[in-house]
Formats: C-alpha cells, sequence, structure tokens
C-alpha cells in the first residue's frame, strides 16, 4: 500500500503518460500533482515507485512511464467519473431513436461504444439461455449451407450455421421449416420426418436439436471498431495482437465471461493475450438474470475514468430497454 503522497505521485505519472504518451519527467509529474514539495522529493518518490514496480525508464536519460503494476494501482483506486452531459445525452439519445430487432440492435451498441470510447468494442448477446423457443427459420446460405434462425420467447435471436455434405434446395429447406414449426406449434417431442428425404430428414434433426437448452451453440459476439486498434497503439505488432484476438470468437467469450457481475477491468497479464492491452467490461442484465457483457479493449494507457463511465451507462441503458416490454 503507498503511502498518500506517492499516490498522488503515482496518479499524477498515469494521467500525464495517459495524455502524452511520453515518459513523464519529474517536473511534469509535480506540475500535474499540485504537490506543495520539491522537485527532488518528486525524484525520490518516483525512484521508488521503480524500485517498487510501478514505473519503469525506458533509458537512463528519459522520464518514467507507468506499469501494469501501477496501472491496477490506479484503477482499484480511482474515483468514479461523472460522464459530461454531452457524452451521456449522445448514449441516451442513441438507444432512445433506434427501433431494431435484436441482432440489429447490439450490433449498433457495439459501433456506439467504440465511436465513444475510440477504442475496439465488443458486446457478447444474451442468448437463448433458459427460454422456449417459438420460431424456427431456415434460409439457405450456400447450396450446402442452412442458417437455423431460433427466437425465444421473449423476442431474442440467435443463429447456429449448419453445413451438410449434399446441396440442400429452398424447397427442401422451405419443407423442413413447415415441419419444424408445426412441431412447435403442436409441442410435441420430434417433428414428423416419415416419408422425406434423408437430407431434409437430417435438417430437421439437427435444427430440432438446436431447439434444446443443452445442444445450442455459443453466443453471439459482435465487434466494432477495429480501425481504431491503430490509432490506440502505436506499436505495430501490439495492434496486430489486437486485431488477432478480435478475430477469435472463443478468445473473446473467454474475456468477457470473466466478468460475472458488475465492471472488470483487465489489465496487461490479467488478459489472455498480455502486453500492452486493457479491457473493459461490465455485464448486463435481462428479466434480472444475467444476459451479457459489453466492453472495450485499448491500450494500458487508456482514460480509465471516461470510459469504465461509458461501458457502464451503455450496459445500464441497453440492460433497460431489453427489460421494456413490449407495448401493447
Amino acid at each position: 500500500m503507498l503511502d498518500e503522497r506517492r499516490s498522488v505521485v503515482l496518479g499524477a505519472l498515469i494521467e500525464e503518460y495517459i495524455g502524452s504518451g511520453e515518459p513523464v519527467s519529474s517536473r511534469a509529474v509535480l506540475e500535474r500533482s499540485g504537490l506543495a514539495v520539491s522537485s527532488a522529493t518528486v525524484r525520490g518518490d518516483l525512484a521508488a515507485l521503480e524500485r517498487d514496480g510501478y514505473a519503469m525508464q525506458p533509458h537512463t536519460s528519459a522520464g518514467r512511464v507507468p506499469t501494469g503494476q501501477a496501472y491496477r494501482y490506479y484503477v482499484d483506486h480511482l474515483a468514479p467519473v461523472a460522464l459530461r452531459s454531452t457524452t451521456k445525452v449522445r448514449i441516451h439519445s442513441f438507444f432512445e431513436s433506434v427501433h431494431t430487432e435484436l441482432s440489429r440492435l447490439l450490433k449498433a451498441t457495439t459501433g456506439l461504444l467504440s465511436e465513444v470510447t475510440q477504442y475496439p468494442a465488443v458486446l457478447l448477446g444474451p442468448g437463448l439461455d433458459g427460454e422456449s423457443i417459438k420460431a424456427v427459420h431456415c434460409v439457405s446460405v450456400s447450396p450446402n449451407t442452412v442458417m437455423v434462425i431460433l427466437i425465444g420467447g421473449s423476442g431474442q435471436v440467435t443463429q447456429e450455421m449448419l453445413t451438410f455434405g449434399t446441396a440442400l434446395s429452398e424447397a427442401e429447406i422451405g419443407q423442413a421449416e413447415e415441419l419444424l414449426s408445426a412441431a412447435l406449434d403442436s409441442s410435441s417431442a420430434t417433428p414428423q420426418v416419415a416419408g422425406i428425404d434423408d437430407a431434409v430428414a437430417e435438417l430437421i434433426a439437427r435444427a430440432w436439436s438446436l431447439t434444446k437448452e443443452s445442444e445450442r451453440g455459443t453466443r453471439t459476439i459482435y465487434v466494432a471498431g477495429t480501425s481504431n486498434a491503430g490509432v490506440a497503439w502505436a506499436d505495430v505488432a501490439a495492434v496486430n495482437s489486437v486485431l488477432e484476438v478480435l478475430e477469435r470468437e472463443a478468445m473473446l467469450l473467454r474475456i468477457l465471461a470473466r466478468a460475472n457481475a458488475g465492471t472488470l477491468i483487465q489489465i496487461g497479464d490479467d488478459v489472455s493475450i498480455g502486453g500492452d492491452v486493457a479491457v473493459v467490461s461490465a455485464r448486463y442484465a435481462l428479466g434480472g438474470a444475467d444476459a451479457g457483457a459489453v466492453g472495450v479493449i485499448g491500450p494500458m494507457r487508456m482514460d480509465y475514468g471516461r470510459t469504465i463511465s461509458v461501458v457502464e451507462e451503455v450496459s445500464e441503458v441497453l440492460a433497460g430497454l431489453l427489460g421494456t416490454p413490449p407495448a401493447p
């Protein structure tokens, strides 16, 4: 635990580095901190912080930069930051004006989060956990691939791609959808498949299994703002690492799933890829139950106060919108 003065010095070092991206001198720390002490005292505090693992010098004549340990201390002791009224209005205006089906809403929300924070944003959709299925639709994607769309009782939507060894015609896919819908309407244990082609029967069997909660695939992950990576990180290798993560849904799912409740800040080695990366994520609920998560991925020198406030605001407003019953 740092004493009060060194906590102030560390906070000034981090905030100055967040703003400039350049190693910070003791003079800059003193000016930002507002402490009534000498430059020598600040230099001594910075040396002590470096010794304790909170700061480092890229080279001897340079100023200092914070470490992952420093950012963790800073975030853990960061006071809540109120959003600027213009940012809050922008978020609320977006949700008041958007009227579309769930998957498009979630995609648009991810874009909003990236635009406001200027970092790549990710969102884990609510899926259909615990919900009964009220409708199934089958859409041809290619001759051998069918998208099965499941609609839950609350209107939530999820999709699953199914690939087959033989081509399926539009008529066959339509026939499968009719039999699946009939089975749902009649609450049958299984759809009737007697006397139909094997390919159609296979589509029905695989699609029907998806209506069972234990057989459903992973939930949809939405990604936006990948172009912001080139701005957020100056290092090309770091940009490439982040872009690789953004393309791998399983890794994103693990990162977002760590936020069991509330807001989670993962910094450096906390994130599976390590390095100069931080993730701010927050869970959102639907009908009192956990539904998914929203988050942004940025460098360790991100503006944590503002980013945390934006992520929390978006998650809260999204949860309120999803939890609002449809108008009669």
